[in-house]
């Protein structure tokens, strides 16, 4: 089974882009061919048979990268296997429980027929840019939720769901 994958995620101070590069990792020992890059950059999908998106969520509001990674793709997206996920809550609840996907993301995975959506924790530590980021952390709010075996469960999931998708065709 070979597949190249797309991980593309929208992060301001890089605790998505961790996240990503640990599916990325997932994918790649789960026999695919699979590159985390920064949703921005991305330019064309063509030489990609699937795609991953991530995106930070702030204040309720998915990454701008990433939204704005959706729309500038919206047809190539329609045309290949996707999945959906967002980093976020500062606690420990995206493990202790299933976190549907903000409005705007569960309108975009109804559009693209996305295969499916999780939320994982998220990571906010000393140095974070931005002026909400800094009272969260001045409020004693911040520190590392991201839980990397639920992350890398779910990225093998979806290469086995690729793995059956290539099987029948």
């Amino acid at each position: 089974m070979t597949a190249d994958v797309l991980v593309a995620y929208g992060t301001t101070n890089g605790s998505t882009a961790r996240i990503a590069e640990a599916v990325a990792e997932v994918l790649n020992k789960e026999g695919l061919t699979a590159w985390a890059r920064p949703a921005a950059s991305v330019e064309d999908l063509s030489e990609y048979d699937a795609v991953v998106v991530g995106g930070a969520l702030y204040a309720g509001r998915w990454h701008k990268d990433a939204r704005r990674f959706l729309r500038r793709h919206r047809r190539a997206l329609g045309e290949r296997p996707l999945w959906l996920f967002s980093s976020g809550p500062l606690d420990a609840s995206a493990a202790e429980r299933e976190i549907p996907p903000v409005p705007a993301v569960r309108r975009a995975m109804t559009r693209l027929d996305a295969r499916g959506h999780v939320t994982f924790g998220g990571c906010l530590e000393e140095g974070a840019k931005g002026r909400i980021a800094g009272m969260i952390l001045r409020n004693g709010k911040g520190g590392d939720f991201r839980d990397f075996t639920q992350i890398e469960h779910w990225a093998a999931r979806v290469a086995e769901e690729l793995a059956g998708a290539r099987r029948q065709n």
